[in-house]
């Protein structure tokens, strides 16, 4: 049921095109609110807006921001296309879709490196990873429906585009607002390619949906964006979720999310790992990897976390930053590594492949350095 207030525009405390951010007085309260231009049209002080509180009622993870539902007798754009995303609900929206725009798309994707993210927040580490290990070419985040819809919603895109580490976002299912509009996450993985992608990471918008049920979590499209990847001919790597100080005991070591991940993973996939791995992690993927259809390799991200906080790492994940939680970030460091080495693979002429199947001892040659262990030379 929606919770919802009127109130009016006081100020407008900072505006893109695509994204507003609001005080807005209701009654005798004052609010903060985002508005979403391509929704509800741009907003101005003075104007009367309808608010969705729900999330803020209920303490949840939207930042403390109600969302404008509607601005009387304002129009957003009138934008192109005749695909819809938010379907049949009261805030469907036009898009375009890259499917039809970009003629016939590629019949897959012939090596490329896809990195499965669980949060959003794991993005900026392995891009990080990605460029300190000299990856080549742009990166395209493809952003699933799993958790914020609006790809404006996420400051993190809009500081990596600044950063130039980033150079297009395909939104995917219902999620939209990106460069490109995708209906599906296969063909979205393709239009990634299309767009001469040379590293492709994929996961959620901010926010995850869980329940304290190891499959009964949003994050579980890891387990579709890596069998897709796998299908198309991409080279799937899994980035684990790891913690070393989330008080939650089924976060922390290895959280139980990526315990499912692996669960129900069909498709092959690279599982990268920092390296030393936390004990408690360490013991769990011990457990869980030799029943999975992975191939662990093992990456030493001590240099590339220096060089990171040089550049100014500003990213936080549950309010904790890299110096917090180490364990967490170095594993989406070791993800961008492995994919920069894949990369390089790719290139060659020769790309690796994972282990086909649970158990399987990847061939000589078929993966990085020795003993699955990744070291700077190999790069």
């Amino acid at each position: 049921m929606l919770h919802t207030l009127w109130g009016t525009v006081e100020r407008v405390l900072a505006s893109t095109p695509r994204r507003q951010e609001l005080l807005v007085r209701a009654g005798e309260e004052w609010r903060r609110a985002i508005a979403f231009p391509d929704l509800v049209g741009k907003a101005e002080p003075g104007d009367r807006v309808w608010l969705n509180t729900t999330a803020v009622d209920l303490g949840l993870g939207t930042g403390g921001y109600d969302l404008v539902i509607a601005i009387p007798g304002r129009r957003p754009p009138p934008g192109t296309g005749e695909a819809m995303k938010l379907r049949y609900t009261p805030l469907q929206v036009r898009v375009e879709a890259a499917e039809e725009r970009l003629g016939p798309l590629p019949g897959g994707l012939g090596g490329l490196p896809v990195v499965a993210a669980e949060l959003h927040s794991q993005l900026p580490a392995v891009l990080a990873g990605w460029r300190w290990a000299g990856g080549q070419g742009g990166a395209v985040y493809v952003m699933t429906d799993g958790g914020a819809l609006p790809a404006a919603f996420s400051r993190l895109l809009e500081d990596l585009r600044e950063r130039r580490w980033l150079a297009r976002v395909v939104t995917a299912g219902q999620a939209f607002g990106g460069d490109d509009e995708a209906v599906h996450l296969a063909s979205a993985l393709l239009v990634a390619r299309a767009r001469g992608a040379a590293l492709v990471v994929a996961g959620m918008g901010p926010g995850i949906l869980g329940t304290g049920e190891t499959l009964g979590h949003s994050g579980l499209d890891q387990a579709w964006i890596l069998g897709l990847a796998a299908a198309l001919g991409g080279q799937p790597v899994l980035v684990p979720r790891l913690s070393q100080a989330d008080r939650r005991p089924r976060h922390r070591g290895l959280s139980h999310h990526t315990a499912g991940v692996l669960g129900v993973l069909a498709a092959p996939a690279w599982l990268a790992l920092p390296r030393p791995l936390p004990r408690e992690a360490a013991r769990r993927l011990g457990q869980l990897a030799a029943g999975a259809a992975v191939t662990p390799v093992e990456v030493f991200t001590a240099p590339a976390a220096a060089w990171w906080r040089a550049q100014g790492a500003s990213v936080t994940s549950m309010g904790r930053g890299p110096g917090q939680d180490p364990a967490f970030f170095h594993a989406g460091l070791a993800a961008g590594i492995l994919a920069a080495w894949l990369a390089r693979q790719r290139e060659g002429g020769g790309p690796a492949r994972p282990a086909h199947h649970p158990g399987e001892e990847a061939a000589c040659g078929d993966t990085p350095g020795d003993g699955n262990r990744l070291e700077r030379q190999d790069l």
